[in-house]
C-alpha cells in the first residue's frame, strides 16, 4: 500500500522512445546500427520519480497529462514502486506525450513535438491540487508550465516545503523561492549567452537566499548562496554510457538532500554522485541508481571540491 509520500514532484512526465547506436551518432546518409531501444519513463520529472523511489523515497508526481499510449506503460512500470500517479490525468483521445532520443555515448539528440504542443495556447497539463502537496516534506517543481508551476511553488511555500527548481533564471519567483535551483548549460546558453560562470553565479546568488547549482556538463560545477563563497566540484569520474537523464537524476540527489538535511556540500556531492552512476548505464529507468552504490562511489572517489 502507498504510504504517504514524503516527496512532491511536478513537471514533465513522458513516454520516451530511446535509441542507443552502435557505432558513432548519426551522419548524413549513412547507415546506423541500433544496438538497444526502448520504451520507458521519461521527463525531467518522470525520471526524478524513478530515482528517487529507487533510493527509498516516495513519490507523488503530477504534470503532463498522459494518454492511451503512454498511460499503460507508466501503470505497468510504476506497479511495484513507491510511486503515486493518482494526479496525472488521462486524454482518452490521444496517445500522450512522447519524446524520441537517439544516443552515442556523450552525444545524444532528443526529439519530439515540444514548440508545436506549447505554441497552442491550450494547456496540456495538470493543476496542482493543495491536497496532493500538503502533507509532503520536499519537492521538485519544473518551470515549464507557466501560472502552474507558480502555483505548485506558492502551495509549497504555503505549508513551509522546500523545493528543488531547475534552470529558473535569477529574476525568476521560482528561483526566488527555492530551496535548490539547478541551471545547466542549456539554460545559460539562452539566459546568459557570452556570460562568464562566475558572472551568471554572481547574478544569481544576489537575489535569494537559495542554494545555486550551476552545472556545466563534464565540466567542474559551481555552487553557493547569496553572501557565501563562490564553491566547485569537480563531477565524479565513471565511464559514460549514456548521458540521458543526468539532469533528472542530478535533480533527484538535491530533493533527497533536502529530506535528509544535508547542508550543501553533502547535497551537491551527493546529486553528482547519482548523476555519475547515471550516466553509466542504459537505459536509466531500468537500471536507476542505489543508494548503497551511490554512497560507494563517494567514498572510493571522496570529496572532490576545490
Amino acid at each position: 500500500m502507498m504510504r504517504q509520500p514524503e516527496a512532491y514532484l511536478f513537471g514533465q512526465v513522458l513516454g520516451t522512445h530511446s535509441f542507443l547506436l552502435k557505432d558513432g551518432f548519426l551522419q548524413p546518409d549513412e547507415y546506423a546500427e541500433i544496438g538497444e531501444q526502448y520504451f520507458l519513463p521519461g521527463g525531467e520529472t518522470g525520471t526524478a520519480a524513478t530515482v528517487l523511489d529507487s533510493l527509498g523515497v516516495s513519490v507523488r508526481m503530477d504534470g503532463t497529462w498522459i494518454g492511451t499510449e503512454v498511460a499503460p506503460m507508466l501503470v505497468s512500470f510504476y506497479r511495484d514502486k513507491q510511486v503515486d500517479l493518482s494526479p496525472l490525468r488521462l486524454m482518452e483521445d490521444d496517445p500522450g506525450v512522447m519524446d524520441y532520443v537517439v544516443i552515442a555515448g556523450l552525444v545524444r539528440s532528443p526529439m519530439g513535438r515540444f514548440r508545436t504542443l506549447f505554441s497552442t495556447g491550450k494547456r496540456w497539463w495538470s493543476i496542482p491540487r493543495e491536497e496532493d502537496i500538503a502533507g509532503c516534506k520536499a519537492a521538485a517543481i519544473d518551470p515549464f508550465f507557466r501560472e502552474e508551476s507558480l502555483l505548485a511553488a506558492e502551495i509549497c511555500r504555503r505549508h513551509g516545503i522546500p523545493y528543488v527548481t531547475i534552470d529558473s533564471p535569477h529574476d525568476s519567483e521560482l528561483h526566488r523561492h527555492a530551496a535548490v535551483n539547478v541551471v545547466s548549460k542549456e539554460c545559460t546558453g539562452e539566459h546568459y549567452k557570452g556570460m562568464a560562470p562566475e558572472t551568471i553565479m554572481e547574478k544569481l546568488t544576489a537575489e535569494a537566499e537559495v542554494l545555486t547549482i550551476l552545472t556545466q556538463g563534464g565540466g567542474e560545477m559551481l555552487y553557493g548562496r547569496k553572501g557565501g563563497p563562490l564553491k566547485r566540484m569537480k563531477p565524479f569520474d565513471v565511464e559514460v554510457k549514456s548521458t540521458l537523464g543526468a539532469g533528472d537524476t542530478f535533480k533527484a540527489g538535491c530533493v533527497y538532500g533536502l529530506l535528509h538535511g544535508m547542508n550543501d556540500d553533502e547535497l551537491v556531492r551527493f546529486a553528482s554522485a547519482c548523476s555519475a552512476i547515471a550516466i553509466s548505464r542504459f537505459p536509466l529507468p531500468k537500471h536507476p541508481p542505489r543508494l548503497a552504490e551511490v554512497q560507494e562511489l563517494i567514498d572510493r572517489q571522496g570529496r572532490t571540491e576545490a
